[in-house]
């Protein structure tokens, strides 16, 4: 990841996820170009770990009356300096006067320069070129979360147990430190404990469990029925939402 302080300059990665940009989003341009939507990996969300290396692909669609000539790189911009850019994008007309311009980027957090403090909301740049002479620049193309992957663990006991006993469910939250490239405890965050029944493919919420300063979590429930039971963490704008294997549970 290349740092805006020429702190460092490695590779990194980002996504972003489709949405419309206001024009009033702009920094720069001549005449009518205008970018419409800006598409990475679909969600507006990306998370990393610590051990493998991922791709992203980031596509920019624009119009102009006279067509789409190119793109430049985009810049990915975010927090603790961070900078990183897509290679040089390919456009594509969607017809004569629209273009879809998409570039990739991959960022592997064993050799990437990735602080934790880098974790947050991020923005993509974008300059685009019509055929005409036109131009679009604008600096915020959008906005999306590059997030600390997470893991979290369920365990219920005792198995088996007889209906109308208490179950205790315990569990730990855990996310990436990119620093020293292990999971850490994630603490003080709340955590769904959720069930499914035996028969069914879809999981209700039970109740809310905050977390211990070292992101443990334990709490109990009634035994009513064969099942599944999990905690799931909805994720923030720095972690990325994470529902761990469900625990089966035989209730006699």
């Amino acid at each position: 990841m290349r740092i805006r302080a020429s702190v460092a300059v490695v590779s990194g990665a980002l996504a972003l996820s489709a949405l419309a940009v206001p024009a009033a989003q702009a920094d720069g341009g001549y005449g009518d170009t205008k970018i419409t939507k800006v598409v990475v990996d679909g969600d507006n969300k990306v998370s990393i770990g610590t051990s493998a290396a991922k791709t992203f692909k980031v596509s920019v669609t624009a119009t102009d009356n006279s067509g789409i000539k190119g793109a430049d790189s985009f810049d990915l911009l975010g927090p603790d300096y961070g900078i990183e850019s897509t290679g040089k994008p390919t456009c594509t007309a969607v017809n004569a006067t629209t273009s879809t311009c998409t570039a990739s980027v991959t960022i592997d957090p064993r050799v990437d320069y990735l602080t934790n403090k880098n974790a947050g909301t991020w923005y993509v740049s974008v300059w685009i070129d019509a055929e005409d002479g036109d131009f679009i620049w604008t600096e915020k193309a959008g906005s999306f979360s590059f997030q600390c992957a997470a893991k979290l663990t369920t365990n219920a006991a005792p198995e088996p147990v007889k209906k109308g006993k208490t179950l205790t469910v315990t569990g730990a939250l855990t996310r990436a430190n990119w620093e020293s490239l292990k999971y850490g405890g994630y603490g003080s965050q709340a955590v769904k404990l959720q069930f499914r029944k035996k028969s069914s493919s879809s999981y209700t919420t039970l109740k809310t469990v905050t977390a211990d300063s070292k992101g443990n979590l334990k709490t109990t429930t009634t035994a009513k029925e064969d099942g599944y039971f999990r905690f799931s963490f909805a994720g923030n704008s720095t972690t990325a939402a994470v529902s761990a294997t469900g625990d089966y549970v035989d209730v006699n």
